[in-house]
Order: C-alpha cells, then structure tokens, then sequence
C-alpha cells in the first residue's frame, strides 16, 4: 500500500455536502505523527449514453499553516461574488425546464418533471 493511502485512513471527522451532480467530502485526517489535516474531495457524477456512469474526484489538501489565510481568501471571494451577483444561481434561468418556483419531489413526479423510481441507492464514499 502506497504511504499517501495509508495517510488517508486515519479519518477522524467528516462532512458531506451533496450539491446536484457533485458531491463535496470535508474530512479531519491523523497523519502519522498524530498531527491533523483537512481534504476537501469533489466528487462529480457523470452519465454515459448508454446509462452507465462514472465518477471525477477532485482532492485539496489543506494544512494548519495554511487554514487562517485559506479561510480569509474563501470569506473574500464568497462575499465578493455575494455582493456583486446575489445569492440567485442565474445558469439556472438558462436551463430549458427551469421553474422559479419550487415543488416538492412528488409533485414534481406527478407533474413528469422527475421519472418515477421504486428504489434508492446509497453511495458511500469508499464506493465511490
């Protein structure tokens, strides 16, 4: 097993933040002098023709030194795009079977904006 694998299994605390197509892994990781660190992984669905899919996963690593001016950057360029543009997601206007106006999952269903489905599958990370 490669050094950097072994690293990556003392997780010590996560998040998840699922985002349409992504999905966004925050996790506290030990390394081997005991110290901590943070990965932030994006993971992005894509869909084939032929119905399969696969996965693109994106990994930053983010070390203490770093966490003060990583964090100050994030709130400056959040509150900047905030600022300027609105917390609206404009692309969304661009997207042929856009409704302002938000249904719930059945109705959206009865209405055929989303198929109907009898099962569920829960993907964890380590599926992934």
């Amino acid at each position: 097993m490669r050094e950097n694998d072994m690293l990556e299994k003392e997780e010590i605390f996560s998040k998840v933040l699922r985002a349409g197509r992504r999905t966004y892994f925050f996790d506290v990781r030990a390394t081997k002098a005991d110290d901590y660190y943070i990965t932030i992984t994006e993971s992005k669905k894509f869909t084939e023709e032929d119905g399969s899919f696969h996965f693109k996963k994106h990994k930053i690593y983010l070390y203490k030194e770093d966490f003060t001016a990583f964090s100050e950057i994030l709130e400056e360029m959040t509150s900047y795009v905030l600022n300027h543009k609105g917390e609206e997601v404009i692309s969304e206007r661009h997207q042929k079977d856009f409704k302002k106006e938000y249904i719930s999952e059945k109705n959206a269903v009865e209405e055929g904006v989303l198929p109907q489905t009898s099962s569920f599958t829960d993907i964890e990370f380590d599926d992934i």
